[in-house]
């Protein structure tokens, strides 16, 4: 999908042919639409789809005609019937007339400054709306590492109640997506700390200031991220103790059934046994199955009130 969008008088509008200072954005675009755009404005064809490669790493690339800004975008997906997240490529070309975004889907990174919930940004202002585009980012990126740790939440809230298997398993896609999110912002930083040392770039005073706020808050979403696996490992770990305790229990107390059971299950056997009458205890006596019932009763519940002071039972 090929789009082109100016701002004028702090007004987004949509274009419906490439102007100067327009923003032109490629979302899963065809092989005509690259080679469209690629010719027009002298870019080599490879680095305009490069962000359409997920295994493509974060860097940035100054050409004659044009500077490639590629960084990971964090996206959601679903994964073993899950919602989950990753990331994939955003490619920023920066030209002398447009500003050009490539990326595979749609993305709430973009989609916040065509619905003008970013404040403040121009198309004109390539560098500056770069630095926006870059600052919203790891602004979802933190949104997204708060609504992680919700989730993660929510599951340590259930412990007491009725912890699963599943559970297990959500914390590791949580932990997952958190790697992805590690991975991305590391690399995401070395392309920030770049653009600190290009002069040939150019930038205004308050472009710099901008950019040292996004270098913060990547810093800042990297912090996040770490504290946030670190919080993860823990509860996984708090998890696991508590399903193997309740195991433990469940365990013990059979045990200890097994024992009562037992106890009657012996006494029967000595007394079914194939010996004369008279070598039996009580075979004789009146009352005697009744006799033997309680006392093995008896034995019974003297070995559940002992188990019971060893809480086994």
């Amino acid at each position: 999908m090929l789009n082109y969008y100016r701002t004028d008088d702090r007004r987004m509008q949509e274009l419906t042919a490439a102007e100067a200072g327009c923003w032109i954005k490629l979302t899963t675009p065809t092989l005509e639409e690259c080679t469209k755009i690629s010719e027009k404005y002298d870019i080599d064809i490879a680095d305009l789809r490069a962000a359409l490669d997920d295994e493509e790493s974060s860097r940035i690339s100054m050409e004659d005609e044009y500077t490639l800004i590629l960084v990971d975008i964090p996206s959601a997906e679903v994964r073993n019937n899950r919602n989950t997240y990753t990331t994939i490529p955003l490619g920023i070309i920066i030209t002398e007339e447009v500003l050009i975004t490539v990326c595979s889907e749609e993305t709430a990174v973009l989609n916040s400054f065509i619905n003008q919930r970013i404040r403040d940004f121009s198309t004109k202002k390539q560098m500056r709306f770069t630095y926006q585009i870059l600052y919203n980012s790891s602004m979802v990126y933190q949104s997204l590492l708060r609504s992680i740790d919700r989730k993660r939440t929510e599951i340590e809230e259930r412990i007491n109640e009725n912890t699963e298997d599943s559970d297990l398993v959500d914390l590791h896609e949580l932990e997952s997506n958190l790697v992805y999110f590690a991975t991305s912002l590391r690399a995401n930083g070395v392309v920030l700390d770049r653009l600190t040392r290009y002069g040939r770039l150019r930038q205004y005073e308050e472009d710099k200031e901008l950019l040292d706020d996004v270098i913060i808050e990547n810093r800042q979403a990297i912090e996040m991220t770490q504290i946030y696996r670190d919080i993860i490992n823990g509860t996984r770990e708090l998890l696991s103790a508590v399903i193997n305790n309740r195991l433990n229990n469940v365990m013990k107390y059979l045990a200890a059934i097994t024992i009562v059971m037992s106890i009657p299950t012996i006494i029967s056997g000595l007394y079914g046994m194939n010996v004369a009458g008279e070598w039996m205890p009580l075979s004789n006596t009146p009352h005697g199955f009744g006799i033997i019932t309680l006392g093995t009763l008896g034995i019974c519940v003297v070995t559940m009130i002992i188990l019971r002071i060893r809480k086994m039972l």
